[in-house]
């Protein structure tokens, strides 16, 4: 039992998972579970509990049962005791004041992020402020690498998602060398099928491969497919970089993605067996977002920012070379507006840098949320001063096969403008080689006999 008066009124939380529900910002999905707080009183009273709570609580209560759960028995027997032991006599709220201090540099940082639980994340994030979210994310570094080196301070990576409504090879290239055009596509030449057909997944490998093998692109691809069918495709022979899934964090959430812990260690030493990193071997790709496990009711009464944090320790496990929350794509019965997107993308990002992992965002919106692209821009602005390791770049920002508005090639170009953020080395220095950039790292005048376009208009002959 937890407790705490706000005025003149005292509240009483019955265990902790209530208590953390009760401390999260106001959201949607968090009501239509029924877990969230019914007054601002009660949400302060939450808070100022949960401040005074010890951070070795977590290590004692489980917010779901280990025996029930393998993502709380990860999160448990992987806890690293010698990591935690610097903030280790620390409250929720000694915690938030400690990674605000100038004691908790980057360095330092580094040193406890296997000691910090996604719980206690979760926990100290809802005492934070937006500010305090992307002052704290800004000191955690986190580099990974496979073709080229993504995460490096004052860089900003961005995946070239070139989808296409049928799955037309040729939509897809002109898409994709529109975004190497503009610059876009070090962190990962990335699509999402509109068909799960094998032979058709395969000719998209393929011939993502040839175009980064034929202009010698020092980035990496990865066909947004289920787990099972990449495992299939590696058996095949095709050229498979990295090995996407979503995930949740939940072991209920997870299954029904038709996914386990061990069915993605499976697919991580198949893909690390293909040695095909030049210079990493992070070969694993993660999205998630808030909402998943509540839209699975697979939640366990636990609120869906907390459920998000629990996601990151399942991606920390298998050391990716990226992951993104794809924070406003399910839709507004969980992120209502542009307030509750901004919010949460704070949050996720934040939660998994603390946790030690490369998170970028999808910053985006459904058609029938309360939100608009000016809230998109504000969350991209405050992302990129908080670190971001990488965003998504859509022709338009309009995805026209999952229908959604996200960012764009030219929203990219804006960012690094503004906060002088450069590509990754490697990348950049491709760019600068194939005239698409300038001495300065600016965008050349693209001449009608670039070998790209050249390229394309041969696929179109």
């Amino acid at each position: 039992m937890y407790q705490a008066t706000v005025g003149q009124r005292g509240y009483r939380f019955g265990d902790l998972r209530q208590l953390m529900a009760k401390a999260s910002p106001a959201r949607s999905g968090d009501y239509l579970a029924e877990v969230a707080a019914q007054s601002a009183g009660e949400r302060m009273a939450a808070r100022i509990a949960l401040a005074d709570l010890p951070l070795k609580a977590f290590l004692q209560q489980a917010l779901v049962p280990y025996e029930e759960d393998e993502v709380t028995r990860l999160i448990i027997d992987g806890h690293d005791a010698a990591a935690f032991e610097p903030i280790s006599h620390l409250t929720v709220g000694d915690f938030r004041d400690w990674l605000l201090s100038e004691q908790a540099d980057s360095a330092m940082m580094a040193q406890v992020a296997a000691g910090i639980t996604p719980e206690m994340a979760a926990a100290v994030s809802k005492l934070m402020r937006n500010q305090d979210l992307i002052l704290v994310a800004k000191k955690c570094r986190v580099v990974t690498r496979f073709r080229n080196t993504i995460g490096l301070p004052g860089h900003l990576s961005v995946r070239l998602q070139p989808n296409h409504p049928t799955d037309s090879l040729q939509g897809i290239a002109a898409s994709m060398l529109d975004g190497l055009l503009y610059g876009s596509g070090d962190a990962v030449v990335g699509i999402n099928p509109a068909s799960d057909s094998l032979p058709l997944l395969e000719k998209l490998n393929y011939m993502l491969d040839d175009v980064i093998q034929r202009f010698a692109i020092p980035t990496q691809s990865c066909v947004l497919t289920h787990v099972t069918n990449t495992l299939r495709l590696i058996e095949r022979g095709a050229p498979v970089d990295l090995v996407f899934q979503s995930i949740a964090g939940t072991e209920a959430a997870n299954r029904s993605f038709g996914i386990s812990l061990a069915l993605l260690a499976e697919a991580q030493q198949a893909a690390l067996s293909l040695r095909r990193g030049t210079l990493g071997d992070n070969v694993m790709y993660f999205e998630t977002g808030q909402g998943s496990c509540l839209s699975a009711n697979a939640h366990h009464g636990v609120d869906q920012q907390t459920c998000e944090a629990r996601a990151y320790a399942v991606a920390r496990h298998f050391s990716p070379l990226l992951i993104n929350t794809v924070v406003g794509f399910i839709g507004p019965e969980y992120l209502y507006d542009g307030k509750q997107i901004i919010r949460a993308g704070l949050e996720d990002h934040f939660c998994g840098k603390l946790l030690g992992l490369p998170l970028g965002c999808d910053v985006c919106y459904t058609n029938h949320a309360e939100a608009d692209q000016d809230d998109m821009d504000t969350l991209l602005t405050l992302l990129a001063a908080a670190g971001l390791t990488f965003l998504i770049g859509v022709p338009g920002a309009d995805d026209i096969m999952l229908n959604y508005q996200s960012t764009s090639f030219h929203d990219a170009l804006y960012i690094r403008e503004l906060l002088g953020l450069k590509h990754a080395p490697e990348f950049a220095a491709w760019l600068a080689a194939m005239n698409i950039t300038d001495e300065r790292g600016r965008l050349c005048d693209a001449a009608a006999n670039h070998p790209l376009l050249l390229a394309l208009q041969g696929e179109r002959t």
